[in-house]
């Protein structure tokens, strides 16, 4: 039971030998709006304890049969997430650093006041709820991203989670490959959740989204004034991971030199901050992820061979969407249950000619393009069905996709590097100067973009 902030509803056990002080702080209590129950023998409480809910535990220290040291360790043992509060003698400040040690919350020493008590009382309630919801919040997350709730029942996909299932269970390195918007991210939390880290940190950083001069800090971090606007001192990723987790996704855009310091701190496991000489040890666990063909940047010489292998000790493909049409109806009845949940509407049915047109259609943007289709389509529908008049006309009628041009081919000549010029220039305003979102966009790697936009003299 989570612990209550109303006193009205907070249960409290009591527990002290002291058959007087008993008496008066139960008084004190059910006056106060508590519900208690007291006993006079630590076993006997423990027994209480292990049996019923309570919301906080008030124990003496010093008792005949069992004493408030084994009471506070055994209990803590069983629930840890109900605070317990120790009652001390009068300076008696070794024992109330062991109560502490052994999983009590606080003490009050005797002689105690009544708002004093009742103030201890209240910050323990407070802190045994925002224990209670961060751990059931933590539970919520490690079922939701359990792999056996990743969609998708294809024989492809059930490859991918059994693969999944037996990694889960190791610390080995793990590269997953596959095109953008298949779920890799997911497939990483799969792993990281069905693993002995799941209680520890998951701790994902995209290499595309960070301008190169700054992804070492964000990697590794850096002390105060380490770099012009190093103000303070500051953790990477790879600390906050410690213990856990750290998802590299689109691994293939980090830069050479920043390659070279992550294979270092694979190899010895530590990490040193920018401007720092000293190394701190860490025990990170490391899943990658690229939509590029790695091998191939190997051979462009923007992608080290040895950090390569280092990652890829056991790659994971998750294949497109469109290579396990098999998975489209559950995906889709997953996605529209999901959105009539979320926007607090009736999940509409979905006819049969909309299947039809998904199974046709060839999903470029894979899992991520039908959930935000699915999203567009239950929010504008006016009806209590999904039909074709909810489909838009670029997924009815993919056909420009499919090789013809969407634009006329002038009667003049043309020169062929002009429009490959034009054509990377407005992809690259489209996206906004990103180079990986542009290279998906058109198709090619981000060396060889780079490699255009040099050719063409492009920024």
């Amino acid at each position: 039971m989570s612990p209550s902030l109303s006193k009205t509803h907070a249960r409290i056990l009591l527990v002290d030998d002291d058959d007087s002080l008993r008496r008066v702080l139960e008084f004190q209590l059910i006056e106060a709006g508590f519900e208690v129950v007291s006993e006079s023998d630590g076993g006997e409480a423990l027994d209480r304890f292990s049996s019923e809910e309570f919301d906080c535990v008030i124990t003496d220290w010093r008792m005949p049969k069992m004493s408030g040291s084994q009471l506070v360790r055994q209990a803590t043992a069983i629930n840890s997430v109900v605070p317990i509060i120790v009652i001390t003698a009068f300076g008696d400040v070794e024992i109330a650093v062991e109560a502490m040690r052994g999983g009590a919350f606080d003490f009050i020493t005797k002689p105690f006041n009544r708002p004093e008590l009742l103030l201890t009382i209240e910050k323990a309630l407070k802190y045994g709820s925002a224990l209670a919801e961060n751990r059931r919040l933590r539970r919520q997350v490690h079922e939701d991203f359990h792999i056996e709730n990743v969609i998708g029942r294809s024989d492809k996909m059930l490859a991918v989670y059994d693969l999944v299932e037996r990694v889960s269970k190791t610390n080995v390195t793990v590269l997953i490959e596959g095109e953008s918007g298949t779920g890799k991210e997911l497939i990483a939390k799969g792993i990281h959740f069905s693993g002995s880290r799941r209680e520890r940190p998951f701790v994902a950083i995209n290499c595309a989204a960070i301008p190169e001069t700054l992804i070492e800090a964000e990697l590794f971090g850096y002390k105060k004034g380490a770099f012009t606007g190093a103000v303070g001192e500051s953790k990477g990723k790879f600390e906050e991971a410690n213990g856990g987790t750290l998802f590299l996704d689109e691994i293939s855009a980090m830069p050479l030199g920043s390659q070279t310091r992550l294979l270092r701190v694979l190899q010895e496991q530590e990490v040193t901050r920018l401007g720092e000489n000293s190394p701190r040890k860490i025990d990170v666990r490391i899943i990658a992820a690229t939509n590029e063909n790695l091998p191939e940047l190997i051979k462009e010489n923007t992608f080290r061979e040895d950090l390569f292998y280092r990652l890829s000790v056991v790659p994971i493909l998750i294949p497109p969407l469109r290579e396990r049409r098999e998975d489209i109806p559950i995906l889709t009845e997953f996605f529209v249950t999901r959105t009539a949940a979320k926007h607090g509407i009736k999940p509409p049915r979905i006819e049969r000619e909309v299947f039809k047109i998904f199974f046709d259609y060839p999903w470029m943007g894979n899992v991520r393009e039908l959930e935000n289709l699915i999203e567009r389509m239950v929010v504008l529908s006016d009806g209590d069905a999904l039909t074709l008049d909810d489909v838009p006309t670029a997924v009815r009628d993919p056909s420009p996709l499919n090789g013809r041009l969407w634009f006329s081919l002038p009667s003049d000549p043309i020169n062929l590097d002009d429009m490959e010029c034009e054509i990377i220039r407005i992809s690259l305003k489209r996206h906004d100067g990103n180079q990986s979102q542009t290279s998906r966009y058109l198709g090619i790697t981000r060396s060889a973009l780079i490699y255009r936009m040099q050719k063409y003299g492009l920024e």
